[in-house]
């Protein structure tokens, strides 16, 4: 199409039509890379949130309670909130004893991890199990029990698992209305990894516990409990737990 002078020709309407789809083949092009590229620097961010030293995102759980076991053929069920400054958890426990002064225990529940600016949602499962190796008496001031602990954090990118033996101690205080209170501590080494988008990280941690159980009727135990992790680069150093126990 010839132009005149002082007119700017127009364009040809076939050439756009044509090229139209082109065009829209592109954009999807692009913005899928757009995604991808997007989930990829996310992946990044986490990982490197998750990983680096400092930066802590989860945590294994204990027994929520104190060094006694339960009796023979005894059942136990709790629920707990436990707070840290990466997460917070909504917990459940079920105990049981199959063997004189031995129990087990198992955990699981979901918490919400932020790292970073980053937010994930976790699923923790644990189990665990103690035995009674002394007794509260006139020669020992104090019940003693050993055992060992296993847990795992999970979500879309990233994984966590703790495993490692401890040591529980505690006294039963009778009060004068007919309740009573159970302090307890407890210390132990636990040895983590944590893997996140292709990266891994290991530590060796040694988490003290201190808490104590308000029984407030034969049916229904409240606890709190504190929880202190030294030389810890992957968990957290502090946590804080509030629950209830059901023994049955």
């Amino acid at each position: 199409m010839r132009s005149k002078p002082g007119l700017t020709a127009r364009p040809d309407l076939g050439t756009v039509r044509l090229s139209l789809p082109v065009f829209m083949d592109e954009r999807r092009y692009l913005a899928k890379g757009e995604v991808q590229v997007k989930r990829v620097v996310l992946a990044g961010v986490l990982s490197c949130a998750l990983l680096s030293p400092g930066m802590s995102h989860a945590q294994a759980f204990g027994q929520f309670g104190g060094a006694q076991p339960l009796p023979l053929n005894g059942h136990l069920a709790g629920a707990y909130l436990r707070m840290s400054g990466s997460d917070v958890s909504v917990l459940g426990q079920l105990r049981l004893s199959l063997y004189p002064n031995v129990d087990f225990g198992f955990v699981g529940g979901v918490s919400r991890v932020d790292v970073g600016g980053v937010n994930r949602t976790a699923i923790k499962l644990g189990a665990d199990f103690k035995t009674q190796v002394a007794k509260h008496s006139e020669t020992f001031p104090l019940d003693l029990s050993l055992g060992a602990a296993l847990g795992i954090d999970t979500a879309e990118d990233f994984t966590v698992l703790s495993v490692g033996p401890f040591a529980q101690l505690s006294r039963r205080v009778e009060l004068s209305n007919g309740q009573s209170l159970v302090p307890y501590g407890g210390l132990g080494f636990m040895f983590a990894r944590a893997d996140a988008g292709g990266s891994n990280a290991t530590d060796l941690s040694v988490p003290l516990r201190a808490g104590v159980e308000y029984h407030l009727q034969p049916g229904a135990i409240l606890l709190a409990e504190v929880q202190l992790a030294l030389s810890d680069k992957v968990n957290d150093d502090f946590l804080f737990t509030l629950g209830v126990n059901f023994p049955f």
